[in-house]
This record gives structure tokens, C-alpha cells and sequence, in this order.
């Protein structure tokens, strides 16, 4: 049986209070950030909890949890530190979901616009075509 968790960070990001909610599922890892604005009270959290959970456009991370529950020793422990701090990555693990879930939108948002763009111009060379044919219906 999986185990399941999740958790909510509110943090301060200026001029604006952002929401991370991090839900964990056996290997499953989905991530969504929301924006409150102003500083939001206990009371609108768990309202906005309530409402609007399942109702989240959570993102399904491409990164693979690594939890390894075993006893470790201190040295390898301090080993394995030292390995993932030389690593280039940066931020935690919410953070770099949410930038790829960020990508993903932008790289889909710009296939809309290329095809918004495509059917605009078909349309006015279609109205041009048309406007040229009644100019030569007359004569």
C-alpha cells in the first residue's frame, strides 16, 4: 500500500504571499503554486483549503522521490550531503516542479498563439481573395 501525504508552505514572495501545496503518492510527486495577494488569515487558508482542493491544477513531477527509510551511517550519511550539495541544482523540490510545470505552460501557451496567428491571417487573405473577386465582378 502507498503511502500518502501532503503539505502546505505560505511564504512571502515580494510584493505578494504565494501558496505551495506538495502532495506525495507512493513515487508520485505534484506540486501547484497559488498567489494570494495580501496576507491571507488562518480562516481564508482553510476556507480556500475546503473549497478549492480538489479543484487545484496540480502538476505531476518528472522527478522520481528518493526516499530511502534505511538506517544510514553518520560518515556515508555525510558523504551523500556533501555529493548532493556539489550538485548544480537549485531549489527544492517543489520549486523546480513548479519551474518545469511553468515550462510546460509557456511552451503550450505559445503553440495557441502560433495557431491563434495562422487562422487570423488565413482569414484576411481569404477576405482579401474575396474583396478581389467582386472588384472584377463588375467589369
Amino acid at each position: 500500500m502507498d503511502k500518502v501525504s501532503g503539505s502546505f508552505t505560505l511564504l512571502f514572495e515580494n510584493p505578494f504571499w504565494i501558496g505551495v501545496f506538495e502532495s506525495e503518492c507512493g513515487k508520485n510527486y505534484e506540486v501547484v503554486k497559488i498567489v494570494f495577494g495580501p496576507e491571507p488569515t488562518e480562516s481564508q487558508l482553510y476556507e480556500f483549503i475546503i473549497k478549492n482542493y480538489f479543484s487545484l491544477p496540480f502538476c505531476k513531477s518528472l522527478l522520481e522521490k528518493s526516499s530511502n527509510q534505511k538506517e544510514m551511517g553518520y560518515k556515508r550519511m555525510q558523504r551523500k550531503i556533501k555529493k548532493e550539495q556539489s550538485k548544480e541544482t537549485i531549489g527544492t523540490k517543489a520549486q523546480n516542479a513548479i519551474k518545469l510545470q511553468h515550462e510546460s505552460n509557456k511552451t503550450e501557451k505559445k503553440k495557441q498563439a502560433k495557431l491563434k496567428k495562422e487562422q487570423k491571417e488565413e482569414l484576411k487573405f481569404s477576405l482579401r481573395q474575396k474583396k478581389k473577386k467582386e472588384k472584377h465582378k463588375g467589369h
